[in-house]
């Protein structure tokens, strides 16, 4: 036996699952395919306090690019509504190594370059064949990403939804003072089918660009494009520089499926816990669940449903109550959605606030006393497409 616990994939979520068991007392060795942590960087690079809050963990400005207020929500009309709530935009890799430190002091064994090429189970004992040689633990974390290679040949189905895995397109883009303002911006409408399309300023002349598009295939390329050309012609730029581009995957409404079996956890966007805070918060729990079961000597599924219940108590209203307004508003026309969002521009949206059941609650009553009519728009969530 190497170590009690292997956790595959330094995600938010695989990092904090490897601290959090290590800090109890077990054995951990944490193997990441990349020559780095951080390196090559993650596009997702974004984050609001409140859902980072979830973790517990303070925010360390030696990670923040730039501190902003919040986001502009803007329909395809233009109108506006305004969200405020602390924001931070991240340098990804200065992020990842500020929390490979943390692990790496909860003396986690960390080896980068080391890609899981297999996981087979005999007798209790699991054998992880990597590029650098097999390693044996009592159980293993999965936290590789999502369309989690390691966790299909466990046969697991850790996502529900797959196919509404949202595709992105990012670009750092560059342009004169193109990263000075203080909020987001987050455009919705069937220019970006199911999601959104976004603008990250992030100080100075730069800022992100990216499309995020849902059940229209993994190549939203042509998406991003459309959206490079209109962004120019609402800020009225006459030329805009893309410095990079990267593509990638958010299972922002996929909903956890298969996530625990015998000796098994997975954890992150693996388990389409989207989010940075969201998902490091699935690995302090799934870190400390894993953690007591090896104290216990007792790897069942039964047992590791503890995990999956503490994560149903946190977080499954609100991914299933998100999961209804996406899918409602992949459905809406443009007009629809212009109609919805009027109710609520130059609103103060600060009585939202509760459960999740609660906001969408408050939600439908203060849309009901000012503009009945506009109700109708979530019609569209009956319909077929």
């Amino acid at each position: 036996m190497d170590t009690d616990i292997v956790v595959i994939g330094a995600s938010p979520a695989g990092l904090m699952a490897a601290r959090n068991a290590a800090l109890k007392g077990v054995n951990v060795i944490l193997i990441d395919r990349k020559d780095a942590i951080g390196n090559p960087t993650h596009p997702a690079n974004t984050f609001f306090k409140g859902m980072f809050d979830k973790t517990g963990e303070t925010i360390d400005q030696s990670y923040v690019v730039k501190d902003l207020k919040g986001a502009h929500i803007i329909a395809p009309s233009g109108g506006t509504v305004d969200v405020e709530s602390p924001a931070y935009f991240l340098d990804r890799r200065r992020f990842d190594e500020y929390y490979m430190q943390q692990v790496l002091q909860a003396d986690v064994d960390i080896r980068t370059g080391t890609e899981a090429l297999n996981v087979i189970r005999n007798e209790g004992i699991f054998s992880i064949s990597t590029n650098k040689g097999t390693l044996k633990s009592k159980m293993v974390i999965i936290s590789d990403g999502i369309n989690s290679r390691i966790a299909g040949l466990l046969g697991m189905n850790p996502i529900k939804y797959p196919h509404d895995i949202a595709w992105s397109m990012e670009a750092v883009v560059e342009a004169p003072g193109l990263g000075e303002p203080d909020m987001f911006e987050y455009y919705v409408g069937n220019h970006a089918p199911g999601w959104k399309s976004t603008y990250s300023p992030c100080g100075g002349d730069r800022a992100t660009l990216g499309v995020y598009v849902r059940r229209h295939g993994t190549d939203v390329s042509s998406f991003f494009d459309a959206w490079v050309e209109r962004f120019k012609k609402i800020k009225g730029l006459d030329d805009l520089s893309v410095l990079h581009k990267s593509v990638g995957g958010d299972p922002i409404v996929a909903i956890p499926g298969d996530i625990i079996g015998k000796g098994i956890m997975v954890t992150g966007g693996s388990a389409a816990q989207s989010g940075i805070g969201y998902g490091m918060h699935a690995g302090q729990i799934c870190g400390d669940v894993a953690a007591d079961a090896i104290a216990k000597n007792d790897v069942s599924a039964r047992f590791l449903s503890e995990y999956k219940r503490r994560w149903n108590k946190e977080y499954r209203n609100e991914y299933y109550l998100g999961r209804i307004a996406l899918e409602t508003l992949r459905k809406m026309t443009d007009k629809e959605i212009d109609t919805m969002m009027e109710v609520f521009e130059g609103e103060d949206l600060s009585f939202i606030q509760g459960t999740p059941l609660n906001k969408a609650i408050h939600t439908a009553m203060f849309m009901l006393r000012k503009k009945p009519s506009s109700l109708l728009a979530y019609r569209s969530a009956l319909r077929r497409k």
